[in-house]
């Protein structure tokens, strides 16, 4: 081996050693997330609209205050306007989230077949009367009757010689809408036209609490003391009743959206659902979906 050739050869071993003893590179770190309620793996954040429901509308404005404690960067803004309305705008996709305290009809569902029903609670409809009307319950042919105009005086079913004074929600009220079903049923009498018309269960409270001989019906979530309750056959207007079965005028309350939720919808839907969200349902007087 000549000079030349030993001296590459000792440079190439020199070389060899050096890159063996170098130390390995660090792999880059990988971020990790720690996934929060909700199951997107990252903060919460956004807007939600709901629209609809007035019976469905304090108790999404509670549920929607409890989901915005837990996550402070979302925004949920609840409004009334009708079951027709909750339907209608989220058919059509202008708002987040509908609401309706009733069934979704064949022609809406034909007009909007994107719609997704999401039960989340159920309701009873109590028939309530003025505090000074004399009877604490009636048969369901006579609410019918009375509601229909055909019994006009409280002195025709046991009462005194005073006519009675009905009131009613507004064409496009899911409460009216399951009344007219279970109570008038599908092929009975329409609700009689000199019947007082309120926008809200709300408004139907004031209005009966205030206005002597009064009768009318609304979501057990809006009874107090300012109205009596009726029994129906026997039954009295008790969440327990309702939620057992033996209540007769029981609904379900629904939210809808226009094709499967995803995002902060899906998150606060789920929480709607979740044991938390249920315990504020049943707070609020009305019947979780798990009973």
């Amino acid at each position: 081996m000549n000079r030349k050739t030993l001296t590459l050869t000792i440079l190439l071993a020199l070389t060899l050693v050096a890159s063996g003893c170098r130390p390995a590179p660090m792999p880059t770190p990988v971020p990790s997330r720690t996934p929060v309620s909700g199951g997107t793996g990252t903060e919460l954040s956004g807007k939600i609209v709901e629209a609809g429901s007035t019976t469905v509308q304090p108790l999404a404005e509670k549920l929607a205050e409890a989901f915005m404690a837990k996550h402070p960067k979302v925004e949920i803004t609840v409004q009334g306007g009708g079951s027709s309305v909750g339907v209608k705008s989220a058919g059509e996709g202008t708002v987040d989230v509908g609401a309706a305290s009733r069934e979704v009809k064949d022609s809406e569902r034909e007009k909007y077949p994107d719609l997704v029903v999401h039960t989340i609670a159920r309701d009873g409809i109590a028939i309530v009367a003025h505090p000074d009307v004399p009877l604490d319950g009636l048969i369901k042919e006579q609410v019918r009757e009375i509601f229909a105009g055909e019994i006009t005086n409280w002195k025709d079913i046991g009462g005194p010689d005073r006519p009675i004074v009905v009131v009613s929600r507004e064409e496009g009220s899911g409460t009216r809408a399951a009344f007219e079903e279970m109570v008038m049923g599908k092929e009975g009498p329409p609700i009689v036209d000199t019947a007082i018309l309120q926008p809200s269960n709300g408004a139907v409270r004031t209005t009966v609490a205030t206005t002597p001989d009064s009768i009318g019906f609304l979501s057990f979530g809006y009874l107090d003391e300012s109205i009596k309750a009726l029994a129906i056959d026997g039954v009295e207007a008790t969440v327990e009743n309702a939620a057992s079965g033996v209540y007769p005028v029981v609904r379900p309350l629904n939210l809808l959206t226009k094709g499967e939720p995803g995002g902060l919808v899906k998150a606060w839907l789920d929480f709607i659902l979740s044991d938390e969200g249920q315990k504020i349902v049943v707070e609020e007087g009305y019947i979780a979906v798990n009973r």
